[in-house]
């Protein structure tokens, strides 16, 4: 099992969490399972609600949509991000392709720990901000319009 620092060293390379201060990880850190799974394991259906957010340490994950591979995880790949921000149904299937070990951030625990720290809820607005312009900006000029 990982101690808080080590998961707070672990978190600093994960993308979702790049721009939160390095002292800000231990309280993510605190809310994060350790959680393990073989090769095989379902660890959630396309179309369950979803509740988590998963980040591989090792291992790869299978994610699929109505049966169709869509991408693999692997060692400091997030998954299921979404979950934490909204509770849509799941739109796809992870499954381990090896054994797996991950860290698992349930919404709850996230949801009151942003309502108490600023500075998280800062870092990882900048992160899907970051995210959502390099997506617009793959789109192409004149096929997004602001807002």
């Amino acid at each position: 099992m990982l101690t808080v620092v080590e998961k707070v060293v672990f978190l600093q390379n994960v993308d979702i969490f790049e721009k939160v201060p390095a002292e800000q990880l231990s309280y993510i850190a605190a809310i994060a399972e350790e959680v393990q799974y073989s090769k095989g394991d379902v660890i959630f259906k396309e179309n369950e609600p979803s509740d988590s957010l998963y980040l591989v340490i090792d291992g790869k994950i299978n994610i699929e949509k109505e049966g169709k591979p869509v991408l693999t995880a692997g060692s400091k790949d997030a998954f299921g991000t979404w979950s934490l921000l909204d509770n849509e149904p799941r739109p796809v299937t992870a499954t381990a392709s090896d054994d797996a070990v991950m860290l698992r951030i349930e919404r709850n625990d996230f949801v009151d720990l942003l309502a108490d720290n600023v500075q998280v809820t800062q870092g990882i607005l900048k992160t899907l901000v970051k995210k959502v312009r390099g997506i617009v900006e793959k789109v192409g000029p004149g096929s997004a319009r602001p807002v």
